[in-house]
């Protein structure tokens, strides 16, 4: 056999091998990417970034899953990539939030997988029980539409006024106010700083603008309890309608929903928030 039939032998023999070498490095690739999941969260503190951390030991560990997180600054962005496919799953918001969401901007995103909850509280630092608030009180709640609904139905739970079974309460929706108390809606963020104000008897204060006022979560005179109406304010694992069904982001919420993760959410964060995956509805 000649020199050059040998050459061209070998020249053939390389290109198949090199071709079979690509389909089958393609094939891993593509396969690999599948396993691939990245999930959009709100950028956080160090416990956020621990718990999901041992979230992504499991996913890896236990279903060969790459998790990858991708933090926001901006309420608005996760959906918005999440829509856009810039993301598969994210996980950072409420019902009542998603609802409003999907209606305004005509997006399909779905739950697949509740995770915890933040417990809406009052707060008070002249009274230590609901029921010493005096009559003609001034109490503060936040005026974004979610959070004034969800305050509303608090302060009626808590047995000071009665509201209609509304999902979008405002103060203009209180049925009863035997106290005749002055309901007064103030942005979010003003909310602890209103307890400085004389007039001011209580205020209902989102877990996150009570840590940055400096505000023990031990000592609200009344705790959101968990029950049918505070089951619509549970966070949850969200994707696209089209994709709720695979596999590999049910075993992401898999990853999320064990022992560990409660057990470091109740390390970080005590009774400030609470794992709500096996809450019995």
């Amino acid at each position: 056999m000649s020199k050059k039939t040998n050459w061209i032998i070998g020249g053939i023999a390389v290109v198949v091998i090199a071709a079979g070498a690509y389909l089958t490095f393609g094939h891993q690739s593509s396969k690999s990417s599948e396993k691939t999941v990245t999930i959009g969260v709100m950028a956080g503190d160090k416990n956020e970034d621990e718990i999901w951390k041992s979230v992504s030991k499991t996913a890896k560990d236990k279903y060969g899953i790459t998790l990858k997180t991708k933090k926001f600054t901006d309420y608005l962005q996760p959906n918005k990539a999440l829509s856009a496919g810039d993301i598969d799953l994210n996980a950072f918001q409420n019902y009542p939030y998603l609802a409003n969401w999907n209606d305004q901007y005509k997006t399909n995103i779905v739950a697949i997988g509740d995770t915890w909850t933040t417990p809406l509280r009052i707060y008070s630092d002249k009274y230590k029980n609901v029921s010493d608030i005096k009559s003609g009180n001034k109490i503060t709640i936040a005026n974004d539409p979610t959070n004034e609904n969800r305050g509303l139905h608090l302060l009626a739970e808590a047995g000071l006024i009665k509201v209609k079974d509304t999902t979008k309460a405002t103060p203009k929706d209180i049925t009863e106010n035997p106290k005749n108390l002055k309901i007064t809606p103030v942005d979010g963020s003003q909310t602890a700083s209103s307890l400085k104000d004389p007039t001011i008897g209580a205020s209902v204060i989102n877990t996150n603008f009570a840590k940055s006022a400096k505000l023990d979560v031990d000592s609200a005179i009344y705790i959101e309890k968990l029950n049918k109406e505070s089951q619509q304010y549970f966070n949850f694992i969200a994707a696209n309608k089209k994709d709720k069904d695979k596999q590999v982001y049910k075993d992401v919420v898999k990853s999320l929903q064990t022992d560990k993760t409660k057990s470091l959410v109740k390390k970080f964060y005590g009774t400030a928030q609470i794992t709500v995956w096996d809450y019995k509805k």
